[in-house]
């Protein structure tokens, strides 16, 4: 105001523009200082536009570069460089703007290795085969470039999405009958790197539980909000940040549901939501006060983003720094002793999980998580899936019945004394055994012919029948060992009608 000598409402963004342009030339400020103004800048221009001077929001990141400066900055034959430019452009028609970036910094590499290991090569049209191969080799083992940075090899997702784009360039430009295109095909399927494909890495149900009360208790209201959504409705992060004010909605009978946005799929999709969750939506939505829409910044539409604090959309770091700090203060430890890395992403995973081992059907699964093919949503069914248990108890039970009874070197029937002293369910018939293992509960059909009123011993068979007494009476001790209370009734049981059949066919 002092420079300008105006009035707030003549503070136009041409004049704190030209402001902070000759802050840095009029003073002797350090970068920290000079960052420091800027920020002041940043929030003055913010609060002007909140009160209606200044009519368009504030640039999030006004250091921000065009495509044409990301490519200038990298040394590349100027024929090379137009052809990158003028392919990027005409793709971003069609991307997004985080896919444009993506697509950027894939291709540079590609530019960067032309330029040092061959100089000589000035246009795209002369690229050949050996060229190609020795750049899969060079991509694998480069190291990070740009904001990330780090002396190692990038990641195979990072590789493969520079094959990708390489691929796909030229393959574009040769559809497109472009003049700078190779003549021939030079990137094939087998150049792709395959990437692993792990399980989803969802919490135990421990681990959920002792977290998400630590969730609970963080002060950063933001954090607790956000994390509560994301595992209560399996939202991506990107998903939680755009989601709008009037994106809950009550359809009566059928519940409250939340409007989830486009995301990384492009699909829209509605989730429902518990009280809790409705409770903690409300209680935000009251507190964040009223701010300006601001502009989407893929459609341009002025939106009123749920999630905005004085003004500004609020991003996922202060999700990612209160997750941490929920493991911290609820004690998870890793492995070696040290604090649990938990991500926020993994909530999702947790979220689907639970529901697909509750016993979801898959088809509803995937429609609560926006997938758009069955094999993202399979996933989720192989994570102690309880039909999977079922399935390997069951058959692991007959496996350890077939070997309690079939030992290697001995015979089929086991002999008399091994079969009494056995971890089975034992069940002595008058001609032979039955071994059943604990996990398959009692038979029903166990001495069922001589415990029935109709069953009519006769004389020749008293020794049959002296023999399965005399078993069951030691099966009976055996039951009783082993605090096996239900088994021991039984045998009692048998006991005494064996008792009964041979008082009647033994003389008087």
């Amino acid at each position: 105001m002092a420079w300008h000598g105006g009035t707030v409402a003549d503070l136009s963004q041409q004049v704190v523009t030209e402001f902070d342009e000759q802050l840095g030339q009029t003073m002797q400020l350090s970068r920290s200082s000079l960052r420091a103004y800027r920020a002041r800048l940043a929030s003055l221009r913010q609060l002007l536009f909140e009160v209606g001077v200044h009519d368009a929001p504030p640039r999030r990141r006004p250091w921000s570069r065009t495509l044409e400066q990301r490519f200038a900055e990298v040394a590349m034959a100027e024929a090379i460089r137009t052809v990158l430019l003028r392919y990027v452009q005409t793709r971003a028609s069609v991307l997004r703007p985080r896919s444009v970036e993506s697509l950027v910094n894939d291709l540079l590499p590609f530019a960067e290795f032309l330029t040092a290991h061959h100089p000589d090569l000035t246009t795209l049209r002369d690229l050949e085969r050996h060229h190609v191969e020795e750049f899969l080799i060079w991509n694998r083992s480069r190291p990070w470039r740009g904001r990330k940075a780090r002396p190692q090899p990038v990641s195979a997702a990072v590789a493969q999405a520079a094959v990708l784009s390489l691929r796909n360039l030229l393959e574009d430009i040769a559809g497109w009958s472009w003049a700078e295109a190779p003549t021939g095909r030079l990137v094939f399927a087998a150049d792709v790197p395959k990437l692993d494909r792990p399980l989803p890495r969802a919490l135990p149900p421990d681990v959920d539980a002792r977290l998400m009360v630590a969730v609970a208790d963080l002060p950063d209201r933001f954090a607790r909000t956000g994390l509560l959504v994301l595992r209560g409705a399996g939202l991506r992060v990107g998903e939680l940040l755009d989601v709008e004010l009037d994106a809950v909605v009550d359809y009566g009978p059928a519940g409250t549901w939340l409007r989830v946005p486009l995301g990384k799929l492009a699909t829209e999709r509605s989730v429902p939501l518990d009280e809790a969750i409705l409770a903690a939506l409300d209680q935000w939505a009251q507190r964040r006060g009223v701010h300006r829409p601001i502009p989407h910044p893929r459609t341009g539409r002025p939106t009123d983003f749920l999630f905005t604090e004085h003004g500004r959309r609020l991003g996922a770091t202060r999700l990612r720094n209160g997750l941490l700090a929920a493991a911290e203060a609820a004690g998870l430890r890793g492995p070696a002793g040290q604090p649990l890395t938990v991500t926020p992403h993994q909530l999702r995973h947790t979220y689907a999980t639970a529901l697909a081992n509750a016993g979801m059907s898959l088809q509803a699964l995937m429609a609560l998580l926006g997938h758009v093919t069955p094999e993202m949503t399979i996933r989720y069914a192989t994570l102690a899936s309880p039909t999977l248990r079922g399935a390997y108890d069951e058959a692991m039970g007959k496996m350890r019945r077939q070997l309690a009874l079939t030992p290697v070197g001995r015979p089929i029937v086991p002999d008399k004394i091994s079969w009494l002293a056995s971890e089975m369910l034992k069940t002595r018939v008058a001609h032979g055994y039955c071994s059943r293992h604990e996990s398959q509960g009692p038979c029903p059909y166990a001495n069922i012919c001589e415990t029935c009123d109709n069953y009519t011993p006769a004389a020749e068979f008293e020794p049959a029948l002296t023999d399965q007494l005399a078993d069951v009476r030691a099966l009976q001790d055996d039951a009783e060992e082993r605090g096996w209370t239900a088994e021991q009734e039984r045998h009692r049981h048998v006991a005494t009608a064996l008792e009964g059949h041979l008082n009647s066919i033994r003389p008087r």
